[in-house]
């Protein structure tokens, strides 16, 4: 029995149908189990409930060989701590007192450098990556530079403006990944019952790419001029602030971003095993395209 948190997330349900196409016993925690789609809804065990709440994960845990574990950051929470550490102490707890054997998690680059310690969201994740860690489970921490798929939170601006916007310089050239390779890594490792031990595994993308490569490769793809726009750091967390950001997480966001303008997703050298296949023509082909026209 494999355990999926936040199936119904942009990774998430990309993991569940992965496992599924190789016949494997999936379990998931979800609060709404009405978003889960038909097709996943009817092969899947659901515990429904939050994967912060000690009787929820209990539950899940229970009979489970491994776990994939995401937080989804909670946009309102008072620091970036309780949002990923706080969030998940009683998993870490439940992980022991079940004897789950694996734990693939999702995380972020940076450890590797001194920008670590003051990058917002990324330092958040990485202190809940050292908590899994010392419950003692075998432990795969997937480190990510930014998802290609975070640009569909611009759609519109890319539609209707012809303009996407990022406190990072339009000339920095950065590991970028699509949420498809993520899944297909986390669910090998999930399904692969021999590995042991804890260890970080970047997933970088199939090569690095700045904002301004992005809007040129858009303009090609969708057959309409698209730039790329540098704004002020101040903007970008007023933005986050507009959108209901509490202001410890918006700031958290503002510092993840200032982090990264100054060289956080560098500090992995490339390598054949972490490098992933979809570039981000294919992934502009296959996913903003479609998500744009429909």
């Amino acid at each position: 029995m494999i355990v999926v948190t936040a199936p119904t997330g942009d990774i998430g349900h990309q993991v569940v149908e992965n496992l599924l196409e190789h016949g494997t016993s999936v379990r998931v925690i979800v609060r709404d189990p009405s978003r889960l789609s038909d097709a996943i809804h009817n092969k899947v065990e659901v515990v429904q409930g939050s994967h912060a709440d000690a009787d929820t994960v209990n539950r899940a845990f229970g009979g489970a060989e491994a776990v994939f574990w995401l937080v989804p950051a909670d946009a309102k929470a008072t620091s970036v701590m309780d949002a990923y550490v706080d969030f998940s102490r009683p998993a870490a707890a439940a992980l022991k007192a079940n004897g789950v054997k694996r734990v693939v998690g999702i995380t972020a680059l940076g450890r590797t450098t001194p920008l670590g310690g003051h990058a917002g969201y990324v330092t958040g994740s990485l202190a809940m990556d050292d908590l899994i860690a010392s419950t003692g489970v075998d432990f795969r921490a997937l480190t990510m530079p930014s998802f290609m798929d975070n640009l569909l939170m611009q759609a519109a601006s890319i539609k209707n403006q012809g303009v996407f916007f990022s406190p990072i310089s339009g000339d920095l050239k950065l590991p970028s990944c699509a949420t498809c390779d993520i899944a297909a890594v986390a669910a090998r490792l999930l399904l692969d019952p021999k590995w042991r031990g804890q260890e970080e595994l970047a997933v970088l993308g199939p090569e690095n790419i700045s904002f301004k490569d992005m809007a040129e490769i858009m303009s090609g793809v969708l057959g309409d001029p698209v730039r790329f726009q540098q704004i002020p750091f101040e903007a970008y967390k007023a933005r986050f602030l507009q959108f209901g950001f509490s202001e410890a997480m918006a700031q958290g966001m503002t510092d993840m971003a200032d982090a990264k303008n100054r060289g956080l997703d560098l500090g992995i050298e490339r390598t054949p095993e972490n490098t992933t296949p979809t570039s981000f023509r294919q992934w502009c082909e296959n996913v903003l395209r479609p998500a744009l026209l429909g």
